[in-house]
């Protein structure tokens, strides 16, 4: 099992009294990125959301991704999205940027893709809208297009219901062999299996537990053994997310997972995320959950829905979703935990626990892009 994180511009309450909480929260966690490159971890993600205020400020993905493309060496750069519906971002622009982005690293670049994280943000370019499935039919219209417009020479255009281009040289080319890893992220368990039948990688954003992963892999699994990849390659690969914590003692991991803020991330994702399944017990917005005390951070670790501990422990639980079938962990850092409780997360975990699971210098999708270039 491989390993990265995810950032995603989480600004939380701290703008309530720091003017420049924006800017920090953007900054730290691209400083995140650059020292999980230095720690082992093979993957960052980096998501693509519009009007989640608090929630998620990093809108301008690319730009971020194109930073860290010369401020890293070795980690793979994934968008987490990259957003390819025709209202939102033109396909055409978004194959020049995933070819521009796989030149500046390299071969580095992963391309994740999906349709936006719920009602306030699809909405906000789709008005009018009532059913949010509707987005679906634009991505399941465009996903196959990419390849084509990175491997023809001159593409051969596309006329669609949603949007259309005449034949146009699509430049640049990605770099080197085949194309960037395609990823699609899973905003239900059913889409699993769909992603598994095109080929795509997924980026299991919906997964709540490790006891939720077993047959939801099996399906992804069973479906990719079939797959007409859409793409120059399978991708046979399942990424999951989970908090993350690591501190030199249980207590300390406990201590800073207490004063983390916890209960207001979850809130606010399931403010955004409406098109997730809501678990039972979590309040509409605004009513909050409530703050996590140290025996409801215990609860957690035990129900599987939470890393947290001393590197011993958090090399354990990442062992369970080792056993469940995940591919992939990558680690969520709220910025509601300290700057320097979060370094020493990312450097605890890549010193003590990923030499111990992943010890492939090799990252998968490499493998597969170069057996398709072959």
């Amino acid at each position: 099992m491989e390993f990265g994180i995810f950032v995603q511009g989480y600004v939380g309450k701290r703008a309530e009294t720091d003017p420049e909480a924006e800017h920090k929260a953007l900054m730290e966690e691209t400083e995140y990125v650059v020292q999980a490159d230095k720690s082992n971890f093979k993957y960052a993600w980096a998501s693509e959301h519009h009007f989640l205020e608090e929630y998620s400020h990093l809108s301008a993905n690319d730009v971020y991704l194109g930073y860290l493309a010369h401020a890293t060496e070795r980690i793979h750069l994934g968008s987490g999205i990259f957003n390819p519906l025709a209202p939102v971002n033109h396909p055409v622009k978004v194959a020049e940027k995933v070819a521009m982005l796989d030149h500046l690293s390299e071969g580095r670049f992963e391309f994740g893709s999906g349709r936006g994280a719920g009602s306030h943000e699809i909405l906000g370019f789709f008005p009018g809208i009532t059913d949010m499935n509707h987005t679906k039919e634009l991505w399941e219209e465009t996903i196959a297009e990419f390849p084509k417009m990175w491997l023809q020479e001159e593409y051969a255009g596309f006329q669609g219901k949603h949007w259309s281009l005449p034949p146009r040289k699509i430049l640049p080319k990605p770099y080197g062999s085949s194309h960037p890893a395609m990823w699609y992220a899973a905003g239900s368990p059913s889409s699993y299996a769909m992603a598994g039948k095109m080929g795509l990688g997924v980026l299991g954003f919906s997964v709540q537990k490790v006891s939720d992963m077993e047959w939801v892999v099996e399906s992804y699994k069973n479906a990719i053994k079939e797959a007409k990849a859409v793409g120059d390659f399978v991708n046979d690969n399942v990424m999951v997310t989970s908090t993350a914590i690591c501190a030199e003692t249980h207590e300390k991991a406990v201590e800073i997972a207490v004063g983390g803020g916890l209960n207001y991330l979850q809130s606010l994702l399931f403010r955004y995320h409406d098109t997730f399944p809501r678990p039972e017990g979590v309040p509409e917005w605004p009513e909050l959950l409530p703050e996590y005390s140290a025996e409801i951070i215990e609860l957690l670790i035990a129900e599987e829905l939470m890393i947290c501990g001393d590197p011993s422990e958090v090399l354990a639980q990442c062992r369970r979703w080792e056993r469940a079938g995940a591919d992939q962990l990558s680690f969520g850092l709220p910025i509601g935990i300290s700057y320097e409780d979060t370094m020493n997360t990312i450097k605890l975990i890549g010193e003590h626990v990923i030499p111990r699971i992943d010890t492939d210098p090799v990252h998968r999708t490499t493998r597969f892009r170069q057996a398709a270039g072959s």
